[in-house]
């Protein structure tokens, strides 16, 4: 029979050196990042797969976040009479919480998994091992654009989702129930300031640097085998989902 203890100990020292790893990968990357020659073209690449091919699962998403956020937010509200702050309800909403949150969640269903299962691919096939024996550090050439480009597209697909979602819930609250849209937008400016905006840009950031850094390691450590590619892609997306909702409460205590 095992002792429970012994395996409650070997999980605990499995998780704490998983943690090293992935922060030694971290540093590792940051370092040959910041040594030319700068794979530019590599970055615009990744920028185009994480960014520009997001664009429409972002657009969907954000646009129905932004009706839901109006319905259910107008009829909320209408039990106290503040239907008139409807506008600052889904600007904050989604400017400092769900959309850093969702962006993020769906960059990493779309994007991160597709990280994780090409490096993978790349690993159980020995390209990695070639791009080592050709003397290109595997890092700095498959790790280092993937994580500039989240670092790079996850701000902007944010912004993105903001500005759709309110709109999305002007069409509820404007077109579909009748808020004045002076009344809308107005409250709107008065209630939002820029530490709103700084604090769901800094959320972004932090994001896309987490979705494609571990979404990365996943695949650069994957098993080998079909099996060993699933299950490093299924862990990454699993991991990254649960990071980014834990962060995002993290940053929520010290961006207040």
């Amino acid at each position: 029979m095992t002792n429970p203890f012994l395996a409650t100990g070997r999980t605990a020292l499995w998780v704490l050196g998983e943690m090293g790893r992935m922060a030694i990968f971290l540093g590792a990357s940051a370092f040959w990042a910041a040594v030319p020659p700068y794979k530019v073209r590599r970055i615009v690449k990744q920028i185009h797969f994480v960014g520009v091919k997001s664009g429409l699962v972002i657009l969907l998403t954000a646009t129905f976040t932004g009706m839901v956020l109006g319905l259910q937010g107008y009829y909320t509200l209408r039990k106290f009479a503040s239907e008139a702050f409807l506008g600052p309800a889904v600007a904050l909403s989604l400017i400092r919480e769900l959309g850093p949150v969702l962006s993020a969640l769906m960059v990493t269903g779309r994007a991160g998994s597709a990280i994780a299962a090409e490096i993978g691919i790349m690993r159980i096939s020995e390209q990695i091992d070639a791009l080592s024996a050709m003397a290109l550090n595997p890092i700095k050439y498959l790790v280092v654009p993937r994580i500039a480009a989240g670092l790079v597209a996850m701000p902007l697909l944010t912004a993105i989702f903001d500005v759709v979602g309110i709109y999305g819930g002007y069409l509820v609250g404007v077109q579909l129930l009748g808020i004045s849209s002076g009344t809308y937008f107005g409250e709107m400016r008065q209630a939002v300031d820029m530490r709103d905006l700084t604090g769901g840009f800094v959320k972004s950031v932090v994001f896309g640097v987490l979705v494609t850094w571990v979404c990365s390691y996943k695949g650069y450590t994957t098993g080998y085998g079909a099996e060993g590619v699933s299950k490093a892609t299924t862990e990454a997306v699993v991991l990254s989902s649960v990071l980014i909702l834990v962060s995002d409460y993290v940053l929520t205590s010290f961006l207040l």
